[in-house]
């Protein structure tokens, strides 16, 4: 289906006490027309790519403006606040080395965040481009909105691959179709116990389980990352 962000305003708080999660969080990924995915990126498109975003991301206003930070040359008091806030990717993990999907390391990658730390963009970590709105509790509304206004002014400046029957074209296969993933850091310390049972009511809502670090990790705590699952033959809204 054609892109649908569908009524912002639509969504609430999904946990107005705080009792159960943590944070919230909305992602999407998406490609720069123009430019192959990073296993076949030169070093100099590498570089091209994050001048584009940077100079356009240094255009955002409100509540989205904020600063770039290049991963080259990065000093350490810098590198040491963005693994505070759990902002700094690595490089990638072996399924990405395998896939050949690091070259150049760490030339054309980059982390933007606003003031507030509650939106954040990824330049040429797996994909183009990862997105990403979000804020400790459980106010979905405020950060789907947030989402959907960076997607529209980022869009204005930069064109992306979409293709008619895969919808935005993302590096790994599981995120086409809308790239999105909402999810939430939630507390479910009796579900915890019941491994069987969570993934059994996930798997009954189209919910996919990962551990409190997303994928590969452990949940800490009995915190988990519960997310949807489907992103493809589906708008954005749904």
């Amino acid at each position: 289906p054609a892109r649908d962000f569908g009524d912002v305003n639509a969504f609430a708080n999904v946990d107005p006490t705080g009792e159960f999660v943590v944070s919230t969080r909305v992602r999407c990924g998406r490609s720069m027309e123009g430019y192959p995915f990073n296993p076949c990126l030169t070093e100099a498109q590498y570089k091209e790519m994050e001048d584009k975003v940077s100079s356009t991301l240094s255009g955002l206003e409100g509540e989205l403006k904020g600063k770039f930070f290049p991963l080259t040359g990065m000093e350490k008091s810098v590198q040491q606040q963005l693994i505070d806030d759990h902002f700094l990717f690595k490089e990638g993990d072996r399924f990405l080395q395998a896939a050949n999907a690091c070259r150049y390391w760490p030339t054309g990658r980059g982390i933007y965040h606003n003031d507030n730390k509650t939106f954040l963009v990824w330049c040429n970590e797996e994909d183009h481009l990862r997105i990403i709105s979000m804020q400790m509790g459980g106010d979905l509304g405020q950060v789907y909105r947030r989402l959907v206004s960076a997607v529209n002014d980022i869009e204005k400046r930069i064109p992306f691959s979409h293709h008619d029957r895969l919808g935005f074209l993302t590096f790994c296969p599981t995120n086409l179709g809308t790239t999105i993933r909402a999810s939430v850091h939630i507390k479910v310390p009796k579900l915890a116990k019941d491994m069987p049972k969570l993934e059994a009511v996930a798997d009954k809502y189209n919910l996919q389980v990962r551990g409190t670090r997303g994928e590969h990790s452990e949940a800490e705590g009995g915190i988990y990352d519960i997310s949807n699952k489907r992103r493809m033959g589906l708008t954005e809204f749904e």
